[in-house]
């Protein structure tokens, strides 16, 4: 089956682009991610990846990770790579949608510019996840904060915060996978993120959510306040520019 008829696009929707600095092309922009809406998920986006300009940035797979609910990623241009339980799948346009587990370790990537189709140099894929009654879930505000947090970090040569990655993660029930040789793996890996994210980080004044980078503020604002160490920071009466 595929989402691809099922999702809905506005003129209004959020977009978020990622810029890389690339010696040669200057400010490039590889990646661009569209949220979309789809009647019956959490959250739904479009990701669009510039293989040409980012091919040297995707040698490097992003981390092994798990969520708490079932998601949904399909590839509607070039090839994309799913590494799941230890085996990698490699999804074209022609396989339609594929469902992850809840719980299964995973990561998500597009094959690289000599894997795809010649002429293939924008890979382009859906990703959506159910609807569940979890407070810290995957949804719109997550991927505007993480997005906008990767492109903070490349536009003004941060370093990656640790509490602000488990903080946005813990937010999004999305917890970094250990090595299958640690004992409850998964189990340690969620009370790290309780842990230092929400309960450290929401201490230090780490935010899962920020306003800037927030489009449905309320939304962010129910979840920030479902937890003691976090319900300060939901000040709904903010706007978007502050």
């Amino acid at each position: 089956m595929s989402d691809a008829k099922v999702m809905r696009y506005s003129d209004d929707d959020a977009v978020v682009t990622v810029q890389v600095f690339h010696s040669e092309t200057a400010f490039s922009l590889p990646l661009v991610c569209r949220l979309l809406n789809h009647p019956d998920r959490s959250f739904a986006l479009e990701v669009s990846i510039d293989l040409e300009r980012a091919n040297e940035l995707l040698e490097q797979k992003p981390p092994l990770h798990f969520h708490a609910q079932e998601e949904y990623i399909e590839a509607i241009q070039g090839k994309i790579g799913l590494e799941i339980d230890g085996r990698e799948i490699v999804l074209t346009p022609k396989d339609g949608r594929y469902a992850i587990m809840p719980y299964a370790d995973h990561r998500t990537y597009p094959m690289l510019l000599d894997q795809q189709e010649p002429g293939t140099s924008v890979v382009k894929f859906l990703l959506s996840g159910e609807k569940t009654d979890a407070v810290f879930e995957l949804n719109p505000p997550f991927f505007e904060n993480w997005y906008n947090y990767q492109k903070q970090i490349v536009m003004h040569g941060e370093k990656l915060s640790l509490l602000q990655l488990f903080s946005t993660f813990d937010a999004g029930g999305t917890y970094v996978s250990l090595p299958n040789w640690i004992p409850f793996g998964q189990t340690l890996s969620i009370c790290a993120g309780v842990v230092i994210g929400r309960w450290i980080g929401g201490m230090l004044g780490y935010q899962p959510f920020y306003r800037k980078w927030t489009t449905d503020w309320d939304l962010a604002c129910t979840k920030m306040e479902a937890s003691f160490f976090q319900r300060r920071f939901a000040n709904r009466s903010l706007k978007k520019d502050e």
